[in-house]
């Protein structure tokens, strides 16, 4: 009759441990990145489209893994050419085919359903090179639906990348980017 309890007691702690890890799987096709690039003449605005992403976390632990893939050359801002020297130049996506976020862990905590705001910290890459990046994320948990956003400044001068400013057309050193994924959350 012990051994029974105790055999019970651990399966229902083992239970209980596994329902905190989750899965969030990012649907591509409901989900976006969209940058908006001040200059001297006009606010740049664009989007980019979300390739792939999944991340594990565990509510009872601040970890996380996975990763969110953004398409570098998927970028579209209303001027071709803009777009084109854009990829050629700035992001270089014949070399750079990806913008990768990799998140590592988390202060704050998720709540097993509606919101929550949490920071997130982890690796973005940006032509190769990775930056470590803290970035505040809500979350929204309903049932197996998912959502994060997030807004952010990426001091994309600071970090080796190609201001397009050019004659009079002055740009700004950063860009502010806003991240919305969708998705399914499993356990």
């Amino acid at each position: 009759m012990k051994l029974f309890a105790a055999l019970t007691v651990t399966v229902m702690f083992a239970q209980a441990a596994l329902a905190q890890h989750q899965t969030f799987a990012v649907n591509p096709d409901a989900s976006e990145v969209k940058m908006t690039l001040k200059t001297n003449h006009e606010i740049v605005n664009g989007t980019f489209h979300v390739q792939s992403g999944t991340i594990e976390f565990d509510r009872s632990a601040p970890k996380m893994s996975g990763s969110v893939m953004v398409a570098a050359g998927s970028g579209k801002t209303g001027n071709d050419s803009r777009d084109k020297k854009m990829d050629r130049d700035i992001l270089k996506v014949d070399q750079y085919t990806t913008v990768t976020f990799a998140p590592r862990t988390y202060a704050g905590t998720i709540a097993p359903s509606g919101d929550s705001t949490i920071q997130v910290s982890g690796v973005l890459t940006l032509l190769g090179a990775p930056h470590d990046i803290t970035v505040p994320m809500q979350i929204h948990l309903e049932g197996s639906k998912a959502t994060a956003k997030t807004q952010f400044i990426i001091p994309y001068v600071q970090w080796g990348l190609k201001n397009p400013s050019f004659m009079i057309w002055k740009a700004e050193d950063d860009v502010l980017i806003n991240l919305n994924l969708t998705g399914q959350i499993s356990n």
